[in-house]
């Protein structure tokens, strides 16, 4: 069995994604309430109960809001690095949940799933990207990002699934009535992923082996599902990747689910 994904919410207002093989289930982040993200898992075939482990990204209440009454409810293993779990360990209700702490940078396995950490450039304690491994198909996971580094075009480049931030058109954030303190924000090297960053940074990665790529994280306000799909869809025709189907993620629905497979 290949590896399936599918994006049960994205944007600010929660942020949750399901990986699945033979043997294992996992969530990515707990940025829905317990009750929606049983109905998202449902509408695609799956229970609350078929999850084993959750895994937290980064601290941030959009992607953690939900954790104690998924665990609550599942009995799930739960995994943060250690700076994101002194964070999360702030809130009271979350002191006592017993947590596998795993080290940003170093493999770790569930099940047939082999999960690889690795630092991404956001505003947070230690945030981190997913590379999720089974049977030779990999699966990348970076939903909050300020700039693409070298480590971040490493571990995704043999990816033939990738959830990547496209938060916003950099005209419409410049041209919105946000505080200039938060578009400097949004726009620095620990902030949010544009369309454009997401354009080129698939551009440099992208191959024969990239099959699929979800669109994450859009913001409500300063992007549209239309510009984010061109603005990727143009770059990748234009470098001859027309093969790689580019999808949309959604906050108040589930994506499509997709399939990564192994590659040669």
């Amino acid at each position: 069995m290949s590896l399936k994904i599918c994006v049960l919410a994205s944007g600010s207002s929660g942020n949750c994604t399901v990986v699945a093989s033979g043997r294992t289930r996992i969530l990515i982040d707990a940025g829905l309430s317990a009750r929606e993200t049983e109905a998202r898992l449902g509408a695609v075939d799956l229970e609350l109960s078929q999850i084993d482990a959750i895994l937290i990204s980064h601290e941030h209440s959009d992607h953690r809001v939900s954790l104690r009454a998924l665990h609550r409810k599942t009995g799930a293993a739960l995994y943060a690095n250690a700076p994101t779990l002194e964070a999360l360990q702030r809130d009271p209700k979350l002191r006592k949940l017993h947590w596998n702490v795993f080290t940003t940078g170093q493999p770790f396995t569930l099940n047939d799933i082999t999960v690889e950490p690795f630092s991404v450039p956001h505003d947070s304690y230690d945030p981190v990207g997913f590379v999720v491994i089974n049977n030779g198909a990999r699966a990348g996971i970076v939903t909050d990002l300020g700039v693409a580094t070298g480590l971040i075009r490493q571990r995704l480049k043999d990816c033939s699934v990738l959830v990547l931030e496209s938060n916003h058109d950099e005209e419409m954030l410049r041209d919105s009535e946000r505080p200039w303190s938060l578009k400097q924000r949004i726009m620095g090297r620990q902030g949010h992923f544009s369309n454009k960053q997401a354009a080129e940074l698939l551009n440099e990665i992208g191959g024969p082996h990239l099959q699929t790529v979800l669109l994450a994280h859009l913001s409500g306000d300063c992007n549209r599902p239309d510009i984010a799909l061109k603005t990727t869809q143009d770059v990748l025709r234009d470098s001859g990747m027309s093969h790689i189907e580019v999808k949309l993620t959604y906050p108040d629905r589930s994506s499509d689910v997709v399939s990564a497979i192994p590659h040669g």
